[in-house]
Parts: C-alpha cells; sequence; structure tokens
C-alpha cells in the first residue's frame, strides 16, 4: 500500500500537472483571434462530409481533399467531421478538438516515460515538459492536419517499447505498429516520407524470433498504401503539386547542389538559435520572440542523448529513438522554408523522449553524487516550469498575429450582406478565400447560393457586391476595406 501513495515531490508535480492540462483550454477559440483560411478549408470540408458526404466540390468521401493548390490530408478532417456530426459546425469545437489532441500527446508522452521506467516521478516531469513545450501547444490552438500527428507518433513508440520487451511477436503487434505508421502516411503530408523512414527503424529489432514479425508489419504498412497509390495513379501530379512550390529541387539542378541545400537546412533545423531564441518565423505557427523548445528540456535531451550512447547504445529501443530524432528533420530539409515547425513536428517528440534516460540518471546517482544529481535535476525541471510559465503568459497575453488570422473578416462579410444585391461575387487573386466566405456563412446560416466566385479577370457585372481579395477594384463604389479584402459595388 504504501509503495501506491504519492510522494510530496509527486503530489506537487501533479497539481502543477493538472494546470499544464487547464492551459490548453485557456480562450479556446479566441487565441489566436481569427481563424485562418486553411483552418476554414478543414473546417468547411469537415461540415460537408459530416452533413452530406461530400467534399466541397461534391466528391462523395473522398481519400484527399482537394484545396487551393493542394490536396488536404484525410485522417484529421474526418475526424472532425465525425465530431461535428453531433455538435454542428463551429471554430469552438474545432479549435477544442486541436486542444485536446496536443493535451492528449502530453498525457502519453508522459505515459511512455512511466512505462520506460515505471516511475510515476518521470511519467510527470514528461508530461510537465510536453504539456509546456511551446512547439507542441501551439500546433494544439490550430485547425490544421498535422495536430494529430504527434500523438499517432506517440502511439506507435508505446506500442513498439512494449513489444520491445518481448522476445517474440505476435501478430497484433507487427499488425498495430503496420496500421499506425499507415495512419501517420494519411493525416499528414510530411507522414508521407517520415512514416516509411520509421519503417525502416524497424530493422533495428530483427531477430531470429521477431524477423518474420517485422516482415509482417511491412506488409501491413504496405497494404495501407495501396488506397494512396490507386489515387496517385488517378490523379498522377495531385499530391506532389504542393512540394513543387515549396521544394529548392528545380528542373536543371544538379545532384551536388541538391545534396548541399539538403545538408545546409538539415543542419538549420538542428539550429539552437532557432530551438531557443527564435522559432518558427512564420507567425500563424509560433509566438514570435521566443524559441519552440524550453530551455531545461534541451538541456536534459542532451543529456540523454549521451546516456543513450554511453550505456544503452545496444538497445533496439533506445537506437530507434536515436534514429527517429534522425530522420524528423528530413521532410523539412527538403523544403525551402526556414525552420518549419509544422514539417519537423516529429523532432520535439523524440526530443522530449531522450529527457526519460536523463531524469533516470539524476534519479539513481552513484553515493557522493546523489545530492548534486537530485539538486540538478530540481533546477532543471523548474527552469522548464518557469519558462513554460513565461510563455503561456506571453501566448495569453499578447496578440501581435491578429492580421496573421485575418481576424476582420466577419466584418467583412457583414459588409457585403447588408447589401440588397445577389449573389454576392467573390474575385480572389488567390483560389483560397472563397472559403472564408463559405465557412462564415455556413456559421451563420447564410445560403451559399447567395455567393457566385469569379476568375480574377473576370470582370464583375454593373451593380454587382464583390468580395475582393489582393485585388484592387476600378471603376468601383468601395463600400468597406480591411487587411487584404475589400467590399465594393462594381459600376
Amino acid at each position: 500500500m504504501k509503495r501506491n501513495r504519492l510522494t510530496r515531490t509527486e503530489m506537487l508535480l501533479l497539481v502543477i500537472s493538472l494546470l499544464v492540462a487547464a492551459a490548453y483550454f485557456v480562450e479556446v477559440p479566441k487565441n489566436p483571434v481569427g481563424f485562418f483560411v486553411d483552418e476554414a478549408s478543414i473546417a468547411y470540408n469537415a461540415h460537408t462530409i459530416s452533413s452530406r458526404g461530400v467534399d466541397e466540390y461534391g466528391k462523395t468521401f473522398p481519400l484527399y481533399f482537394r484545396a487551393f493548390g493542394e490536396y488536404k490530408s484525410p485522417v484529421y478532417i474526418y475526424a472532425l467531421a465525425a465530431i461535428f456530426k453531433f455538435t454542428g459546425p463551429s471554430i469552438l469545437v474545432a479549435r477544442m478538438f486541436s486542444a485536446v489532441l496536443g493535451l492528449a500527446t502530453a498525457l502519453l508522452l508522459g505515459l511512455l516515460a512511466l512505462r520506460i521506467t515505471g516511475r510515476r516521478l518521470t511519467g510527470l516531469m514528461v508530461f510537465i515538459a510536453a504539456g509546456l513545450t511551446p512547439w507542441l501547444f501551439e500546433v494544439s490552438r490550430l485547425v490544421f492536419e498535422v495536430a494529430l500527428f504527434p500523438g499517432l507518433l506517440v502511439i506507435f513508440l508505446l506500442l513498439l517499447h512494449a513489444a520491445s520487451r518481448r522476445g517474440e511477436w505476435s501478430w497484433p503487434i507487427p499488425a498495430g505498429l503496420g496500421l499506425l505508421l499507415g495512419l501517420m502516411v494519411y493525416t499528414y503530408s510530411g507522414g508521407r516520407l517520415l512514416a516509411p523512414l520509421l519503417s525502416l527503424g524497424l530493422l533495428f529489432f530483427i531477430t531470429r524470433r521477431r524477423w518474420r514479425a517485422v516482415v509482417l508489419t511491412f506488409v501491413v504498412f504496405g497494404f495501407t498504401l495501396l488506397p494512396m497509390a490507386v489515387f496517385t495513379l488517378r490523379h498522377p501530379e495531385a499530391l506532389g503539386e504542393r512540394f513543387k512550390y515549396v521544394t529548392y529541387i528545380k528542373p536543371g539542378d544538379t545532384n551536388t547542389q541538391i545534396a548541399a541545400r539538403f545538408v545546409q537546412n538539415y543542419i538549420q533545423n538542428f539550429s539552437a538559435r532557432s530551438w531557443l531564441l527564435k522559432g518558427d518565423p512564420e507567425p500563424r505557427h509560433h509566438l514570435p520572440g521566443m524559441g519552440s523548445m524550453l530551455v531545461g528540456t534541451t538541456i536534459l535531451a542532451l543529456i540523454g542523448l549521451l546516456v543513450i550512447v554511453l550505456r544503452h547504445r545496444r538497445e533496439a529501443w533506445w537506437r530507434f529513438v536515436l534514429y527517429g530524432l534522425a530522420v524528423s528533420p528530413i521532410p523539412a530539409s527538403l523544403t525551402l522554408d526556414h525552420f518549419h515547425s509544422l514539417r519537423l513536428i516529429a523532432l520535439p517528440v523524440f526530443m522530449l523522449v531522450l529527457m526519460v534516460p536523463a531524469i533516470e540518471f539524476f534519479l539513481n546517482p552513484n553515493g557522493r553524487w546523489e545530492k548534486p544529481c537530485q539538486v540538478s535535476l530540481a533546477a532543471l525541471v523548474f527552469a522548464i516550469i518557469l519558462q513554460g510559465a513565461v510563455f503561456q503568459w506571453s501566448f495569453h497575453t499578447s496578440m501581435p498575429r491578429v492580421d496573421a488570422f485575418d481576424s476582420y473578416y466577419p466584418e467583412i462579410l457583414t459588409s457585403a450582406l447588408n447589401q440588397t444585391q445577389r449573389p454576392i461575387y467573390l474575385l480572389n487573386k488567390t483560389p483560397a478565400a472563397y472559403v472564408y466566405a463559405f465557412w462564415y456563412a455556413t456559421l451563420r446560416d447564410v445560403n451559399l447560393d447567395h455567393f457566385h466566385s469569379i476568375p480574377h479577370d473576370e470582370p464583375p457585372p454593373p451593380g454587382a457586391v464583390v468580395i475582393s481579395h489582393q485585388l484592387p477594384c476600378t471603376n468601383c463604389e468601395l463600400i468597406f476595406e480591411r487587411g487584404l479584402f475589400q467590399v465594393y459595388r462594381q459600376r
């Protein structure tokens, strides 16, 4: 009985853990203010699936969702559609869904630490560090497909760790591992490359008694890829269209040039300046002025890496963790963007797992090092909590990213709806902005027949009310203007 009682330290960390969990739901959905166009696209398609079983183009239960210049991955959209089936469409529900996914990721990481060590103390420390990590927290505030990816990755790691302790794998293990790898492929575009790379890491676990199970894992994973293969045959360039715009790999580039740029990007993705000081330069993904990783977490992860190299390098599980850390930046290293936190989303997961051997090292010192190790660990955990609290305070008190989420669009739509002319013409320089009108009109229960989208080079008819995006009007009467949008009447 006594062994099951919480120590004072555990009780203190449990209280802090409850505060961390509560932070995931503070000011949802008001922070960030607004709803970015990709969020609107995902939420609108989830609504059309939940209500009519079709996407915005009328395609019945598509494998991938055609959007503006890309095809969005299906798992998050279908999961949100299942929720909308009961709640109806709303920004609150969509943002809460991502918040729950973010908190679940932190809980699963804490559970993984508990399973690895058998210590509640280690599990609580890792949960707090994961819950306060800006990188993971900020993703949980956005209605993006990537919000589901970290949790799936941790579930995969939980199953793999449990399997690593068994001499022989029964069929549910390879079936589960293969299906989870497949889900990662269909959850986020980066998973199409990262999941196959992670599958290769299963070679570390091959033994005389396991090799058939590892092969079966590859077979199950391969079967999950068949729908994507069929889709690619029917739509040859669909899934690669977005990559053409975000990659530095262009026709005419030599292999040497491509390799040199890849190595440069790969090294930059491990930049301490980006991790600890700047973070993702895109304000939609990251609060400016702060790093994406906490200093204490990073120090513990680096110590954990050293402990693995010195003490656990022969263990297949820890070899896989190091391998996962090494391959995580590869998808982002093939693109133009500097430190794109969404494409690097697997990195913080493996960094947090690396904390575990470091914590165990500090909790199991030799003789005279016991006191210094305990003090050092306490100081690092305190630094994590303190810096995490500062980040939370900054995130919830500063609002520098309003325009990044086009928070003013409801005013644009109100201004257009206040006019008597119908339909309202949607004239967009990029094909993305029309979805704002569809989404916000859906929330207001406005008939979408009131809107008519036209190409940017097609003039609206005289007297028409127009919502224009990034296009100045000529021969028009301006009614309302905000950000990149205008409402005007064509003369």
